[in-house]
């Protein structure tokens, strides 16, 4: 897309959100660096690193590795607030989640910020769009003082393969946009990051009608301490200061993962996507100007 097209875009699709800073969260895996199961304690050392940044995270599955049974009681004692996840592509680990959800939400809903079904699920094709809505609306009836919603890539918001999600009523919508993954270098990544978030938050705007209490939240990330450390001034806070939530992916450098393959399809390591090191140091300023 030409700078200009993209600028006017960019005008016409996030018009007054200028006149709040968005609210910054943080992806937050559920193991530690030797890859054992993060514990209460586990978490609670994870908010003391992270609380002078942001006191909202959010988790992939409520079931794997016992995440919302350790993290609830953690977020109480820091005075943090979690999205917790369904993982929905299978229906065992669905009702796995859904399951542990009933025996964690009620009583807790003061630190459960949201429920999301489905992380990238359409991306995967793990799902049809209609199914996936089926399932959210399964949560929302299970819990329905609580805001659930998914999270899926950018790209399926704007070609419309989500718009029976976006139409059906669900109100609480998360995009990821990573233009390192998508093969952009750190002179173009905050202009793809920029471009990919507005062009799924025009699509949901428009797919949801007169229904506009949506919520778009963008992720990013980059590759190199240094590099990192510019986009997250350039792109991430810029971002906050238009208004639009942000959460980043992630937390902490993640030792364990196996090396993924990227959309462009290279290899892409993902264990040092973190804003903190493993140990929980902050990699860089992590300030944004105002």
């Amino acid at each position: 897309m030409r700078a200009a097209g993209f600028l006017s875009l960019l005008l016409a699709a996030i018009p007054a959100v200028t006149a709040k800073r968005g609210t910054l969260g943080l992806s937050l895996g559920n193991k530690n660096p030797d890859g054992t199961c993060k514990s209460t304690s586990d978490y609670e050392a994870d908010f003391d690193a992270l609380k002078s940044l942001t006191t909202l995270v959010r988790t992939y599955s409520a079931n794997d590795c016992n995440t919302a049974v350790n993290i609830v009681p953690a977020a109480k004692n820091k005075q943090f607030k979690v999205v917790l996840g369904v993982w929905a592509d299978y229906d065992e680990s669905f009702n796995n989640d859904l399951d542990v959800l009933k025996q964690t939400v009620p009583g807790n809903e003061d630190v459960i910020h949201s429920i999301t079904v489905g992380s990238e699920t359409l991306y995967r094709k793990g799902l049809t769009a209609q199914e996936l809505l089926d399932k959210i609306r399964t949560v929302q009836s299970a819990f329905p003082k609580m805001t659930v919603g998914t999270v899926d890539s950018w790209n399926l918001f704007y070609d419309g393969t989500a718009d029976p999600i976006i139409k059906g009523g669900v109100t609480y919508i998360m995009a990821n946009a990573f233009a390192y993954w998508q093969g952009s270098d750190i002179n173009h990544a905050t202009k793809t990051y920029w471009n990919d978030t507005t062009l799924a938050l025009e699509r949901i705007e428009n797919a949801a009608g007169d229904n506009k209490d949506k919520i778009i939240f963008a992720n990013g990330e980059t590759a190199g301490t240094q590099n990192a450390a510019r986009y997250w001034k350039e792109a991430v806070c810029s971002m906050l200061k238009w208004g639009v939530d942000v959460f980043y992916f992630e937390a902490f450098d993640e030792s364990w993962k196996p090396t993924s393959i990227g959309d462009n399809g290279e290899e892409k390591d993902e264990t040092h996507w973190g804003l903190f090191t493993a140990d929980r140091k902050a990699k860089f300023d992590l300030s944004c100007p105002n």
